[in-house]
């Protein structure tokens, strides 16, 4: 019998979640939630959508559980607010950890956990709460990401790397092995990191330049 689950959220993410945890989970999704506020129609994906002020009269904590579907806004503080609220409410947060990921760490994965297709993750490897891993990341061994994190594809965590708390971490980054990444850093896309960064740091790679030579003059493509 699939556990209930409630979806915080109604835009693109809580619509992926739905979709991840509706066809590749023992969960089946019933409803979704936003705070009253911003409760601007009854229906989101053919289900309904209530006030989180007024769940548990519709939605007992007993019986269901939450996820929280919330990007990295606000450098994660939003989502992290709104796991905060969910866990005082009483209610029990859900992961969702796609079978066609590699995981390998003996389930050492925290609540509210969003765990995309291609992860592969390393023995060893320790997942803190609320944590975003999007599709294709390699998370290396005796490595530890700690609480509110997102990290978008593609990216190398080499081994016995340390994450801080609410980091966002770009497609594309490398992290060489045994540094730390201090909390609130900002890793852009395709950023290399070969030493400790220091809390709250922003890392950006430079993009790459339009040629002054004009597409229609190459000869060889």
């Amino acid at each position: 019998m699939k556990k209930l689950l409630i979806i915080f959220g109604a835009g693109d993410i809580a619509q992926l979640a739905f979709y991840y945890f509706s066809t590749d989970s023992n969960y089946e999704v019933v409803a979704f939630t936003v705070d009253a506020a911003y409760l601007t129609a009854t229906e989101f994906c053919e289900l309904p959508v209530v006030a989180f002020e007024e769940l548990e009269s519709h939605y007992p904590v007993t019986d269901y559980e939450l996820f929280v579907a919330v990007s990295y806004a606000k450098l994660n503080q939003v989502r992290k607010e709104k796991y905060l609220a969910v866990k005082a409410r009483g209610y029990r947060l859900a992961s969702y950890i796609s079978s066609r990921a590699t995981v390998l760490n003996a389930g050492n994965i925290g609540e509210n956990c969003f765990i995309l297709e291609d992860n592969t993750i390393q023995p060893f490897v320790t997942l803190g709460n609320n944590i975003t891993l999007w599709s294709g990341n390699h998370i290396g061994h005796h490595s530890t990401i700690h609480d509110h994190c997102f990290l978008a594809s593609h990216v190398v965590v080499s081994g016995g790397v340390d994450i801080g708390e609410a980091c966002f971490i770009g497609v594309n980054v490398t992290l060489r092995d045994h540094i730390k990444i201090g909390e609130k850093c900002v890793l852009g896309a395709g950023a290399l990191l070969l030493a400790d960064a220091e809390p709250e740091g922003v890392y950006l790679s430079a993009a790459t330049e339009r040629s002054k030579v004009p597409s229609s003059r190459l000869r060889k493509i």
